[in-house]
């Protein structure tokens, strides 16, 4: 975190140590795996007592998701940025999309500031059936949210729900293809976008009919 912001001291020395607590987790996580790792490790790690990493996270599993209420404030305030300018959204599903998009490049955005983290993050999920079912938890919340900021902002329902999950879709390509080359996560998701609006809509029409 960066100490020049006008937070208050103690908000600042909070931030440091909540940082350094997730640091200190995810470099063990990376060293031993998640199985190997303990609080007293992280810790340690960290050099804060036990006591103080509760006053943090209720467990070690709380570090890997440490960012899920910031980034769901994230998404929800730029959808609704976009979404306030454009109501009412009735059945647009264009209009739908581009609230849908702004939420999730505000959301990369944060993301990306942890990128370093990402593949041990995949890594660590990929290991555990409980971690995979709470990430899927979180993203459906992430889209559920969206559709409550379309419907609120006059999008007809099923039009709510074809953006978020269409957006949802594009969010994937763009972690898969971020895990694969390296590529800005942000970047890969406008990309993901950009394929949409790239639709052949005639076209598509035709090999659907």
């Amino acid at each position: 975190m960066d100490d020049k912001s006008p937070l208050p001291l103690r908000e600042r020395k909070h931030r440091r140590t909540r940082e350094a607590i997730i640091e200190a987790a995810m470099t063990l996580f990376a060293e031993r795996g998640f199985d190997g790792v303990t609080v007293t490790d992280i810790a340690q790690r960290a050099e804060v007592g036990r006591s103080t990493f509760f006053r943090y996270f209720t467990d070690k599993q709380e570090v890997l998701f440490a960012d899920d209420a910031e980034l769901r404030q994230l998404l929800i305030a730029a959808c609704e940025r976009v979404a306030a300018d454009l109501a009412p959204l009735g059945t647009c599903l264009a209009d739908a999309l581009a609230v849908t998009r702004a939420g999730l490049l505000a959301l990369t955005g944060r993301i990306a500031e942890r990128s370093h983290w990402l593949p041990v993050r995949e890594r660590l999920i990929g290991e555990r059936a409980e971690l995979r079912a709470r990430t899927l938890l979180k993203e459906r919340g992430y889209v559920e949210a969206g559709i409550d900021v379309l419907q609120r902002h006059g999008a007809a329902p099923a039009t709510a729900l074809l953006a978020t999950n269409l957006a949802a879709a594009c969010y994937a390509a763009a972690h898969a293809q971020t895990l694969a080359t390296g590529k800005d996560l942000p970047a890969a998701l406008d990309e993901a976008f950009s394929h949409l609006a790239g639709l052949d809509t005639r076209r598509l029409r035709d090999r659907l009919d």
